[in-house]
């Protein structure tokens, strides 16, 4: 039997997975910048808990680089304190708004101009931002068409065995940019509906009854 296209098969996962659960319209925020924070809040921590931490924020007028700046770490920690890690991601948030500050004047609107590679390899220099806080931030508070890699979709991918669990970030992240067209509503659209299996059937121990990719996942179908 001849090999189905990668680039057929991620479409239909995404087509499958939008049939089911319909537009997701990430990435909760009222604006580009509070997507910053709250992708640097929600590392390692659900989405409620930031949640919790960005209404702190805002409560205490905080949500803006110019507080944060001016914020001890003692009181930027205890406001973000339900996110998680708290000591950590107040100097990672610190970090961030002095490197904002520092090469951009606070101004997302400069940012703009700036290529998407090379705001990438800016952004991971910068204390506390990986790749996936990186690319999250680029794709959904910066409108880049860059595809954000998760423990979900490196689950659910491996679990197809499209890859498998030892590549890399950049490995994963190539293979969906380069199997699916380079669109910013799609790569925001796809890593939405990826999490929300994995968060509903595709967890750790897999809810297969709830999953509309049991035809070809491997782990599925190997259990039968």
């Amino acid at each position: 039997m001849a090999k189905i296209p990668d680039k057929h098969i991620l479409l239909d996962i995404y087509n499958r997975l939008l049939s089911k659960y319909g537009a997701q319209h990430w990435w909760p925020g009222d604006s580009p910048f509070e997507v910053i924070i709250g992708a640097i809040l929600t590392q390692s921590a659900a989405w409620t808990n930031v949640e919790r931490a960005i209404n702190n924020l805002k409560s205490a007028d905080a949500l803006s680089t110019q507080a944060i700046m001016t914020l001890s770490l003692e009181q930027l920690a205890k406001l973000i304190r339900p996110s998680g890690y708290y000591n950590a991601k107040a100097l990672k948030l610190k970090a961030f708004v002095q490197w904002l500050d520092e090469n951009y004047r606070n101004d997302l609107k400069i940012i703009s101009t700036v290529e998407t590679n090379a705001l990438r390899n800016q952004m991971l220099a910068v204390y506390g931002i990986g790749n996936e806080t990186a690319d999250s931030i680029l794709l959904y508070a910066l409108d880049r068409p860059v595809f954000v890699i998760d423990a979900y979709t490196r689950r659910i991918i491996s679990r197809i065995s499209l890859l498998s669990e030892d590549n890399t970030y950049d490995e994963y992240q190539q293979y969906f940019m380069k199997h699916l067209p380079v669109d910013l509503k799609l790569f925001n659209e796809y890593h939405a509906l990826l999490v929300r299996l994995g968060k509903n059937a595709c967890r750790k121990k897999p809810l297969c009854g709830d999953c509309c990719l049991t035809d070809i996942c491997r782990l599925y179908i190997g259990s039968g």
